[in-house]
């Protein structure tokens, strides 16, 4: 985990019973550093459409649709399709 903090040059590691999480608090990173990782070297199977989404609420609060009403149910909606809520897939 270490290595991929170096490597992505961004977050915090966290350790938790027999799990490592990795914490990435800044905005800027998670759209200058983790996004175009992962769009560089894509993820496979149901996660990939999670990361789709993720990105697409990236984008809404880059243009600042959270700080509206109807953007904060627009995230809402997507957030809500999204893991074990996403039609047909259980991840």
């Amino acid at each position: 985990m270490e290595s991929i903090v170096k490597y992505l040059n961004c977050g915090i590691i966290s350790f938790r019973r027999d799990v490592v999480d990795l914490h990435v608090h800044k905005f800027s990173q998670i759209t200058e550093n983790i996004i175009p990782f992962f769009k560089k070297y894509p993820i496979l199977g149901v996660k990939r459409e999670n990361f789709e989404d993720f990105c697409k609420v990236a984008e809404l609060i880059k243009e600042k649709a959270h700080l509206t009403e109807a953007g904060l149910e627009q995230i809402s909606k997507i957030k809500d399709g999204m893991n074990s809520h996403r039609e047909g897939g259980s991840a």
